[in-house]
């Protein structure tokens, strides 16, 4: 048997969680306040997701990064590629708040977009 330790954030209460489990098979869920605690739990356990946040190069920029985001939450596991892609990628300005840097990355269905303008130097 293993414990698992997650600090909830569904809500504002914080809830310390134990799940335990045995070989993958969850066996009992502790900790919880509100009705959300033991789903976040178990998708933190299962399938853990994160929003990927980082820079993206820009040229012709007055700034020489636009910071990006993706569109959804992708699985945890993904998240060093994710950065390894968006190490790589260079967009031109001007650069608008929500245009796709990139398209579908790693295949997942999902968008990253700059999260603010960036001006075209002059």
């Amino acid at each position: 048997m293993k414990t698992h330790h997650f600090t909830c954030i569904k809500c504002p209460l914080s809830c310390q969680i134990e799940l335990i489990e045995d070989n993958g098979t969850v066996l009992e869920i502790r900790g919880c306040t509100c009705n959300q605690g033991e789903q976040y739990a178990l998708d933190e356990f299962s399938n853990p997701l994160r929003i990927v946040t980082t820079t993206v190069r820009v040229t012709e920029g007055i700034l020489p990064v636009v910071p990006v985001r993706s569109q959804a939450p992708l699985p945890k596991s993904l998240i060093a590629d994710c950065v390894s892609v968006l190490n790589t990628t260079e967009v031109e300005a001007p650069v608008t708040c929500g245009q796709i840097v990139c398209s579908n990355i790693l295949d997942t269905g999902i968008d990253v977009v700059a999260s603010r303008d960036l001006e075209r130097r002059h």
